[in-house]
């Protein structure tokens, strides 16, 4: 394939053909070609195109293979929300993916919104205004798909190909819903179940693959490739074709809601849903979205779509979102700001939103047991976690655990995480990517962690959100002197892109702003116009770190805990009649055990591993009475030591000390000032070679 411009920084099962397939293939053929009189003369183009269809308005081949370092290449949009059409109970969103009838049946409003868009309520409660416009979408689009309306298809089936043409490699398609907005919004044709509404949106993503084939005359032949590990997503980009990695983003995941701060799951539901997903193909997923619910809090939207969500939180789960101060540079969006009057007359008589405090951001619900649990399971099934709308406590209670593990599979994907924590991500293996952003914000927001990437040595991403609720770029004009010139060259250099024509109207970045999911070349171009080649680079190497962080998850192993069951003394254990806090409580493998210190400073817990080993990891789940300021210290015979790790801003939880391989047979916990009035205590010491 052609290299880039830019060389990257140096580094180091299929579907058997179903029914469905079948009458795909021959409605595809009963619709015809499509326009192109080069139809089926190379393998990017469809032998059978249902006409009429949407412009694709790129020429040339699609880059296959990997570079002279063996890694693949292309962009990757880590949040996509395909098939939200079907969520929110169906008529929320206006238009499908594709149609076995046709483009005239896929892009048509909801009949609602006839004659002039006067009944599009949701887009006026979070926009204002009147909602009004004109509902007719193929063959004119006069008022959409646009760059600020959040209820039209904007991820039509030959839009996303013309992305995939410009250079996309990765695709995460987010199944998502939301049973509290569909019960309330007005208009629907099914019921509001959020786990029925994700499998249906799995098995319509399957479908989607089918289709498509069809146009490719068989199963396996088309670019829209479904992979469920990270050797398949290598094998189809290898081939210069689009990896789609199904994602959930919903609020009550497995039924895990919560109703006046009552769970209403338990750790059974959770196995049972994970195991669910992880058959559908499912590979990452939010715990929590817009609403806390008994896994976790959330991040909070700001606003008036801030006010109208938390109006569903209180609709959802019988309580509003609490704040309190954050105890770190960390903080969670601030709530007030404009408000939402229709989502507010929802609320029932005598109920007012409360007003909270401009110093307290931080939202007071962190990660549940349950989530606990459910982030432990994630883990288990090689699954990774998406921290974005967790909130900052929910989000460092859920890395904690991670590094604990030293598990990388985690996932920033829409700009949705403290950029604070980028540091934290990356030193987990995790991948980070950005809202997709105008052009200017998006070169701005990637200079602020660039360093981090050059560190880390990572790619970067976007998540465009399409068909999620939030706005896309605004056109910033033709005048700005770094306006788009059309047709241009792909990143890669092997496709001309000019603009993108369906029906009768053609789409222009710079005066129409990322209106569908086609338009992410022309995005792309203008952050290169904006920020330079090197702005884009990152965003070129995007496939490859994103697959090396699934593939690192793929293939973690459980460290072997050195410690457990070994032989442990302390300075001092608390004295109770009732219970035992004596040293091999911390060792015992039993986290609801504990040893206890005396109520005082300096003191130590030892541990023999019986012999010596290589130690680089030291993990500490602290109960309520947590050390503020201690050390690690190692020792091969019991009497020289070593000071391996300390830190003196211990903030309790679960602690995780990382540092290089020392060889030690002795390892001791040495407290030096408390956090709290009490002594030190600890539920379980882990020790690892890993």
């Amino acid at each position: 394939m052609t290299e880039p411009a830019f060389p990257p920084r140096p580094r180091r099962g299929r579907r058997p053909l179903s029914v469905v397939s079948l009458l795909l293939a021959v409605l595809a053929l009963t619709l015809g070609t499509g326009p192109s009189s080069a139809a089926g003369a190379d393998w990017w183009t469809p032998t059978a195109r249902p006409a009429p269809d949407s412009q694709i308005n790129v020429t040339g081949e699609p880059f296959k293979g990997t570079n002279s370092q063996g890694e693949v290449q292309g962009f990757v949009d880590a949040h996509n929300h395909l098939f939200s059409n079907e969520a929110f109970g169906g008529r929320l969103i206006c238009g499908k993916v594709f149609s076995t009838s046709g483009i005239a049946d896929a892009l048509k409003d909801c009949p609602e919104h006839y004659p002039d868009g006067t009944f599009a309520v949701f887009d006026y409660i979070i926009h204002g205004g009147d909602g009004k416009h004109d509902p007719v979408g193929y063959p004119t689009f006069k008022d959409w798909p646009a760059y600020d309306s959040m209820t039209h298809q904007a991820n039509y089936y030959a839009w996303l190909e013309r992305a995939w043409r410009g250079g996309q490699r990765v695709l995460v398609n987010d199944l998502v819903t939301n049973g509290v907005i569909c019960s309330i919004y007005f208009f629907k044709d099914r019921g509001c179940d959020e786990m029925t509404s994700i499998r249906l949106q799995a098995q319509l993503t399957y479908q989607l693959q089918d289709f498509v084939d069809a146009q490719y005359g068989g199963a396996g032949k088309g670019w829209f490739r479904i992979v469920t590990d990270s050797a398949q997503a290598r094998e189809v980009i290898k081939q210069g074709k689009l990896a789609v990695v199904l994602g959930v983003e919903t609020s009550e995941p497995f039924g895990c809601k919560e109703v006046l701060d009552v769970g209403q799951c338990s750790k059974a539901d959770i196995d049972k849903g994970l195991d669910e997903l992880y058959g559908l193909g499912v590979r990452s997923m939010f715990l929590c979205h817009k609403f806390d619910n008994a896994l976790c809090g959330v991040r909070f939207d700001e606003g008036g779509l801030g006010t109208a969500i938390n109006v569903g939180q209180f609709l959802s789960t019988g309580t509003f979102w609490q704040t309190e101060k954050c105890t770190t540079a960390m903080h969670d969006n601030p709530i007030g700001g404009a408000t939402a009057t229709n989502a507010i007359q929802k609320l029932p008589e005598g109920t007012e939103l409360p007003t909270y405090s401009s110093d307290a951001q931080c939202n007071k619900r962190g990660l549940t047991d349950l989530g606990e649990y459910a982030v432990r399971g994630m883990v288990k099934r090689k699954m990774m976690l998406e921290i974005d709308h967790m909130s900052v406590k929910a989000a460092g209670q859920a890395m904690d655990i991670l590094e604990a593990e030293a598990y990388p599979g985690v996932l920033s994907s829409h700009s949705w995480m403290d950029l604070n924590w980028t540091d934290r991500v990356y030193g987990l293996g995790g991948f980070v990517a950005q809202y997709m952003h105008s052009s200017k914000e998006f070169v701005e927001e990637a200079a602020r962690t660039d360093a981090l990437r050059t560190k880390y040595d990572r790619g970067y991403g976007f998540g465009t959100d399409f068909n999620g609720i939030g706005d896309h770029p605004a056109p910033r004009g033709t005048d700005t002197g770094t306006a788009v010139t059309y047709p241009f060259t792909s990143v890669d250099g092997g496709s001309v892109i000019d603009r993108q024509t369906t029906g009768s109207r053609t789409w222009d970045i710079n005066t129409d702003g990322a209106a569908h999911v086609g338009l992410i070349p022309d995005w792309i171009e203008d952050i290169r116009r904006v920020g330079g080649a090197d702005a884009v680079g990152d965003l070129f190497r995007g496939a490859e770190s994103y697959l090396d962080t699934w593939g690192a998850s793929e293939t973690h192993k459980a460290g072997v805990n050195l410690a457990k069951g070994g032989s442990a003394t302390a300075s001092a254990s608390e004295s109770n009649p009732f219970t035992s806090y004596q040293p091999g409580r911390a060792v015992d493998g039993d986290p609801g055990s504990r040893w206890a210190s005396d109520w005082s400073d300096d003191q130590w817990l030892q541990l023999d591993l019986g012999s010596t080993n290589l130690v680089k990891r030291v993990t500490l789940d602290w109960e309520n009475a947590f050390g503020k300021s201690y050390r690690i210290e190692l020792s091969t015979d019991g009497t020289t030591w070593q000071t391996a790790w300390s830190t003196t801003v211990g903030d309790g939880g679960l602690d995780t000390a990382r540092f290089a391989g020392v060889p030690a047979r002795y390892v001791r916990v040495h407290g030096l000032e408390r956090g709290t009035k009490w002594g030190y205590s600890l539920y379980e010491v882990g020790v690892y070679s890993t």
